[in-house]
């Protein structure tokens, strides 16, 4: 069961993928975002070339929990998802994945010209790891 996981942002949208059995998520791509009509296009081309049968959007709540500015954007944009595909649209708390994403970026000491844009898509691969690790897991056999 291959699921999407995205952090959506004002200007890109991170990508990332889970393995064919939902154990693993890896950054995918970035989505440079000129509308969003454009992002959704691009997102449910994916979702048919890799038969997604799941989507996971990180909520930016704020740190007290509750949803600001930031994070109605998203509910916004994921409804405009929500009413192009039948895939199950599920979201997933998002505080401090970017942050993360930054720590792990410069341990693994990459070019610096990439650092920022890859953040987009490590934050998401947090995200939908995140969501795996807590889902139950079945008999699969090795």
């Amino acid at each position: 069961m291959r699921i999407l996981g995205l952090d959506i942002g004002d200007r890109r949208i991170g990508v990332a993928m889970s393995d064919p059995i939902g154990i693993l998520a890896s950054p995918l791509c970035i989505i440079e975002r000129t509308s969003d009509e454009q992002a959704v296009d691009v997102i449910l081309k994916i979702v048919t070339e890799r038969v997604v049968e799941r989507i996971i959007v990180g909520l930016p709540r704020s740190m007290d929990g509750h949803i600001g500015p930031q994070a109605e954007k998203v509910q916004v944009f994921t409804e405009m998802l929500r009413q192009r595909t039948a895939v199950p649209i599920e979201y997933r708390d998002e505080r401090l994945t970017t942050v993360t994403a930054m720590r792990l970026k410069r341990e693994a000491s990459t070019r610096r010209l990439d650092r920022k844009t890859r953040y987009d898509a490590m934050a998401a691969a947090i995200i939908l790891q995140e969501y795996l690790d807590e889902k139950p897991t079945g008999d699969y056999q090795i």
